[in-house]
C-alpha cells in the first residue's frame, strides 16, 4: 500500500495525509493498467526485496521451499475463482437470464426453463459483463453470453451509466443493445477527453519554469528516474 500512495491520483489513507492534494487531477492510469501495476509491484518488488521478517527476498525463500510443502491448490479452480465474485439472484426466463439491463443465454439453461420458479444465483465480473455465471438447479455453475454475441464486453459500471442515461432521455424500455452502444459511445468520448487533458497538462508541464511540481505531487519526490531500475521478468 505504501508504493500506490506513491502514484499519481493516490487518495492516501486518511484526510489528514490527503491534505488539499486534488487526486482527480492527477490520475492518469486505467483500471487496467492500475491492476498490472499492482502485479508488478508484487512480482518485480516486494517479491525481489530483502523481507523485514524473512531477512530474504520472499521469492528466494518460496522457490527453496516450494519442492518440500505441497501445495493446496482448489481442486476447481473455476469454482473457487467464483467464489470472490459479487452475486444477484435471478429468475430464469424464456429468453434467458436478465442483469443490469442485459441478457444473457446459454443452451445449459434450455432444460431449466420452466422446471423450478426458484431464482438462480447468477455470479458476475464487474469489469467483464460480455458473460455470467448461472448455478443451475443441479447445483452447476454454467456460464452464460450476451444474448447478442456481437456485442463488445462492457463494464458494470458503463452498463449501469448508459442506461441511467438512456431512462433519463425517456426511453422506458430500454433495450440490450442501445444499452451497449451508448456504453461504447460514452467510454470513447471519455478516452478523447482523457488524451486532450493529458496533452494540455504535458504542454503546461513543458512551458512551466519548475519541472517538478512539489505542491501538487504529482511526481514521485525523492525518486530518481533519471536512473533506470533493471526488471527481469521470469521467462518461466
Amino acid at each position: 500500500m505504501g508504493a500506490l500512495h506513491l502514484m499519481p491520483g493516490t487518495t492516501f489513507s486518511n484526510a489528514e495525509e490527503l491534505g488539499d492534494y486534488d487526486p482527480k487531477r492527477h490520475a492518469s492510469l486505467t483500471l487496467r493498467e492500475l491492476e498490472r501495476y499492482i502485479a508488478l509491484e508484487v512480482v518485480g518488488s516486494c517479491h525481489q526485496s530483502i523481507h523485514s521478517g524473512l531477512g530474504r527476498p520472499p521469492i528466494a525463500v518460496w522457490r527453496e521451499d516450494e519442492g518440500e510443502i505441497p501445495l493446496r491448490l482448489p481442486q476447481d479452480r473455476m469454482r473457487f475463482w467464483l467464489t470472490f465474485l459479487p452475486e444477484e439472484e435471478r429468475t430464469l426466463r424464456p429468453d434467458g437470464i436478465h442483469l443490469f439491463g442485459l441478457r444473457y443465454w446459454s443452451p445449459a439453461l434450455s432444460a431449466d426453463v420452466g422446471r423450478s420458479k426458484r431464482r438462480l444465483l447468477v455470479k458476475y465480473d464487474p469489469r467483464d459483463m460480455s458473460r455470467v455465471f448461472v448455478r443451475r438447479p443441479s447445483g452447476n455453475f454454467v456460464e452464460a453470453r450476451y444474448a447478442d454475441v456481437t456485442l463488445p464486453s462492457v463494464t458494470l459500471r458503463e452498463a449501469q451509466t448508459a442506461r441511467r442515461t438512456l431512462l433519463e432521455k425517456g426511453r422506458r424500455e430500454v433495450d440490450m443493445r442501445s444499452i451497449i452502444r451508448t456504453a461504447m459511445a460514452q467510454r470513447e468520448l471519455v478516452e478523447v477527453a482523457a488524451k486532450k487533458t493529458a496533452a494540455a497538462r504535458h504542454a503546461k508541464a513543458r512551458g512551466s519554469k519548475s519541472k517538478v511540481d512539489d505542491g501538487g505531487w504529482g511526481s514521485l519526490r525523492g525518486v530518481d528516474s533519471s536512473k533506470p531500475v533493471p526488471f527481469v521478468e521470469d521467462a518461466n
